[in-house]
């Protein structure tokens, strides 16, 4: 399907338009390509602005506050964190507690009835959940009250990836285990 769309010139934006003649046994009623267009449309149309795993540091050093609209309990088995120093404890890391911000915990169902009491305004405000559905979500409700708000591309799912892989020892590639080549016999 992709390949067909670049061949044929399609932008990404123009995913989001192509009847895929939606059968349950070959593809879901939400099939991911469509879902694409449709983030790269609300990209390049400004509807949502999105902020990658790495810049948070830099984020919430300017002011910005963190946002988890998750569960209550999604929420408390680990959230975003800024200000880690990795490679320190359990794999994750560590920081001094005035360096360490942690995403406040807002669940998406309470968000518009709490955003204003408990959000500060006139700073960014960074939003996330699992794997950036909700974050779309909060984001487009928080804007439409006058925030500056970035939905977490990926989510806790892919801050949390990367920390850990950030915080993983630096391995020489002679070290890397390498999976032995297999190769197919013909049965005739």
């Amino acid at each position: 399907m992709i390949a067909t769309a670049v061949v044929g010139g399609l932008t990404a934006s123009d995913l989001a338009d192509l009847e895929l003649a939606y059968a349950p046994a070959y593809g879901s009623a939400k099939d991911p390509v469509n879902m694409l267009g449709y983030v790269a449309d609300n990209l390049r149309a400004g509807d949502t602005r999105s902020v990658q795993w790495h810049e948070l540091d830099e984020l919430v050093r300017r002011g910005a506050t963190l946002v988890d609209v998750r569960t209550p309990a999604e929420h408390a088995r680990g959230t975003v964190e800024t200000g880690i120093e990795t490679g320190i404890e359990t794999g994750i890391g560590t920081a001094s507690d005035s360096a360490r911000h942690r995403a406040r915990n807002i669940p998406l169902d309470e968000l518009r009835a709490r955003a204003r009491t408990e959000i500060p305004t006139g700073a960014p405000v960074v939003v996330h959940c699992q794997v950036g559905q909700r974050g779309h979500t909060a984001a487009r409700l928080l804007t439409q009250l006058g925030y500056d708000v970035r939905n977490l591309d990926g989510g806790y799912v892919t801050w949390l990836d990367a920390v850990r892989a950030k915080a993983a020892p630096a391995r020489d590639d002679d070290e890397v285990p390498h999976e032995p080549s297999t190769t197919m016999r013909s049965t005739r």
